[in-house]
């Protein structure tokens, strides 16, 4: 099975890092964890957009783009469920 290469943009960077600790890790973990798995269950197209995901980890989701051609996923937002669509 091949791996995908996981790329976080600044902006998601900077919002993982402002969740609290705990919260970190799951997403951490589950941002890991579409290497292997880009699209697991569970996961949503976006609406709109051709190749953008999301996954719910908890109270927070994580919106992403999948590259299958480069075998590569580009993390483009993480936030609160209420806040992340806007």
């Amino acid at each position: 099975m091949t791996r995908y290469d996981i790329e976080i943009s600044e902006t998601a960077e900077k919002q993982l890092k402002k969740l609290q600790r705990g919260d970190q890790r799951r997403v951490a973990r589950a941002i890991v964890a579409l290497a292997d798995e880009p699209r697991p269950r569970g996961s949503r197209k976006l609406s709109g957009y051709n190749d953008v995901f999301r996954i719910r980890v908890g109270r927070y989701r994580v919106t992403y783009s999948v590259s299958g051609n480069r075998l590569i996923v580009i993390i483009l937002k993480i936030g609160h469920r209420k806040d992340v669509y806007r």
